[in-house]
């Protein structure tokens, strides 16, 4: 005998109104987002921020543009310079020899943005990493592995409109396809970086991997191959994980030569991470074991996220966080912030997002260059090239 329905009971119909309610306010902030880039474009810099992005003197650009070395610069109505583009940049970066490239001997790095707990800002660290590069002159490829795809989202794309399955790692994870990741690249309105994205279709890649790894565990080994040979072109690639350990998380910690654990400063939230490092150990052993391709890193570090100034508990755990782990901490703290919330709304990032000369937006940005800029000597220690302008610079 059917029983009867609790009022106000869930049924099928309940969940898929919600599902297309839901699916209608994505479009809406896409809608909005994408109204907001064609009314101003991407990102111009003045004539001052270019030449500080190059590394030369305004005077240094004029000179190049009037004898013909530069094209000339793009003016508005009124005569004055209109700004320039990131791409324009880069060309003066190029044309100057400024560019901040790893070396051809180099190893690219593959940085892995991960924890095992949600909510510590995996996805907004992901993004703004790569971006922070890319606005610096790296060539950067930035990786969705995680089928909740924020990261895809704060690209602009709605994942489950704008991306195919099809074009996610996906069948490359399940060896569908064996002709490498290439397939899944796509520009995005960053000049030098590129986009791998996700959508809710990849997380059928965790059933499919566990049925094959169960045979055969050398496909774990598959993404890092896949990143490895994609990575011959980019100078940082930059992964956004899955907040849980599957088949995925597996794959990424194998393929990653570099990891950064964001960490909020409450004792839960450490709690957390030090299980995710007691795991990660745990892991790496099994992977070195079990498969032809050791695990190894060039750095493992944590970053402190979400701190909130002037509040007692977080001050506390960030000094003994500080303490505990010195050399094993980026020194900046990424401080918590509304601007990502008001960024993310309009599916971009601090770097994008309208209102940027605001106190508030002007406090969260620089903070944020102050942690990125922590992250980039870490990268750069990685390279030879480097150690010695590294020294030169007087940070190493």
């Amino acid at each position: 005998m059917e029983q009867p329905k609790a009022p106000g009971a869930a049924t099928l119909e309940t969940i898929s109104h919600l599902v297309t309610t839901a699916d209608g306010i994505i479009g809406s902030m896409r809608d909005v987002a994408d109204d907001r880039v064609a009314e101003t474009g991407p990102r111009r810099y003045r004539l001052t921020e270019a030449a500080q992005l190059v590394g030369r003197s305004v005077d240094a650009i004029r000179r190049a543009e009037a004898a013909g070395d530069l094209p000339k610069p793009t003016l508005r109505s009124s005569g004055q310079r209109a700004g320039y583009s990131l791409a324009e940049v880069n060309r003066m970066r190029d044309h100057f020899g400024t560019r901040p490239q790893r070396a051809p001997d180099d190893p690219p790095v593959i940085l892995a943005v991960q924890n095992f707990k949600g909510g510590v800002g995996k996805s907004t660290i992901s993004a703004h990493a790569a971006q922070y590069f890319a606005e610096k002159g790296y060539r950067v490829l930035i990786v969705d592995t995680d089928s909740q795809a924020s990261t895809t989202t704060l690209f602009g794309f709605n994942p489950d409109v704008d991306i195919e399955t099809e074009t996610t790692l996906l069948p490359y994870l399940i060896a569908d396809r064996s002709d490498g990741i290439g397939y899944a690249v796509r520009p995005t309105r960053w000049d030098g970086l590129d986009l791998i994205p996700a959508n809710l279709g990849l997380y059928s890649a965790e059933y499919i991997l566990s049925q094959q790894v169960k045979g055969d565990v050398s496909r774990l080994s598959r993404l890092k191959t896949g990143l490895l040979e994609a990575a011959a072109s980019y100078d940082i690639v930059v992964i956004d994980p899955p907040p849980a350990l599957g088949m995925i998380s597996l794959s990424v910690l194998q393929a990653a030569s570099a990891i950064l654990i964001p960490t909020p400063p409450s004792s839960i939230d450490f709690a957390s991470t030090a299980a995710y490092l007691a795991m990660l150990e745990e892991v790496v052993e099994a992977l070195n074991t079990q498969t032809q391709s050791p695990v190894e890193y060039s750095f493992v570090t944590l970053l402190a996220t979400k701190v909130v100034e002037q509040k007692g508990a977080h001050e506390v755990m960030r000094d003994v966080m500080g303490r505990a782990f010195s050399g094993s901490i980026l020194p900046t703290a990424l401080l918590d912030s509304a601007e990502f919330d008001t960024a993310s709304v309009e599916m971009r990032t601090v770097f994008e997002a309208s209102g940027g000369q605001s106190r508030t937006a002007r406090r969260c940005r620089n903070n944020l260059l102050a942690v990125m800029g922590d992250l980039e000597r870490k990268v750069r220690e990685t390279w030879p090239s480097h150690r010695t302008k590294l020294r030169a610079e007087g940070i190493a």
